[in-house]
């Protein structure tokens, strides 16, 4: 199961979804590789990492040859974690400068990954807020990609780029790729606003044959207390009964009826 939580737009929660729903599979008793790709390295921040000490990324595997093997980072029960930094802004330059070393640049990510990737159950990636190389190595390597949409003004718009990336990537490179689903993020339910669009968004991937999910991740400060204070994901905290917690756990039974 290879998961790309993706959508070219930032600030969606793309680093908490997958991290917590990393936590939700681990806790179901999965192996979950995270795979970070996005240049702020939150995922290794998300559970108590600093990304400047790293002496190997994700760019030094793709880009300078380093072992995947001694990249990787445990960082809890059942979780492993390909963690990224700032070097990753410089991916896309230095790949794409160099056609003699990488004469298949959207296919680095699948090129390493593949070696490992039958040691787990799940591998689940953040990507960066944009369609360029990072991201079309993910959407190379990836079965389904789950797109976190916020109710805002223009939102729509968004969706409909991202979902249209989505389906011309797959006609012309991955034929295996899917959209697994949209989940709305950040909802405030007491706006009109979001009530709209959200019901909006609901027609839209309908008429898509887009599965949209029932439940909505809440606006929640319970996602920066529990990296900062407990240097974990919500979902691994201690406090199983949240009501975000819930809405995790909740997102993970239906992608499991999906997969």
């Amino acid at each position: 199961m290879k998961i790309a939580v993706s959508t070219n737009k930032g600030g969606v929660l793309k680093t908490s979804i997958t991290t917590n729903l990393a936590g939700v599979f681990a806790k179901e008793g999965k192996k979950v590789l995270i795979v970070d790709t996005d240049n702020q390295g939150n995922c290794y921040v998300s559970f108590g990492g600093n990304p400047d000490t790293l002496k190997s990324s994700i760019y030094d595997v793709l880009v300078n040859g380093h072992e995947i093997d001694k990249t990787i980072v445990s960082v809890h029960e059942n979780i492993d974690l390909l963690p990224a930094n700032d070097d990753m802004a410089f991916f896309e330059f230095d790949v794409l400068a160099d056609r003699n070393k990488f004469p298949k640049p959207f296919s680095l990510i699948q090129s390493h990954l593949k070696m490992i990737e039958d040691r787990y159950d799940c591998i689940l990636f953040d990507t960066p807020p944009n369609l360029g190389l990072v991201q079309g190595n993910v959407l190379s390597y990836v079965d389904n990609v789950l797109i976190p949409f916020q109710p805002e003004s223009y939102s729509m718009r968004s969706l409909i780029k991202i979902i249209k990336a989505i389906h011309d990537f797959k006609e012309q490179t991955n034929k295996q790729l899917s959209i697994l689903g949209v989940v709305a993020t950040l909802v405030d339910s007491r706006t009109t606003l979001h009530s709209e669009i959200i019901t909006e968004c609901r027609k839209y991937c309908l008429q898509q044959n887009i599965k949209m999910f029932d439940v909505v991740i809440p606006r929640s400060v319970r996602f920066a207390s529990s990296v900062a204070f407990e240097r974990l994901p919500a979902t691994l905290s201690a406090d199983a009964k949240a009501q975000i917690v819930q809405n995790y756990f909740e997102l993970y039974e239906e992608i499991k009826e999906l997969i």
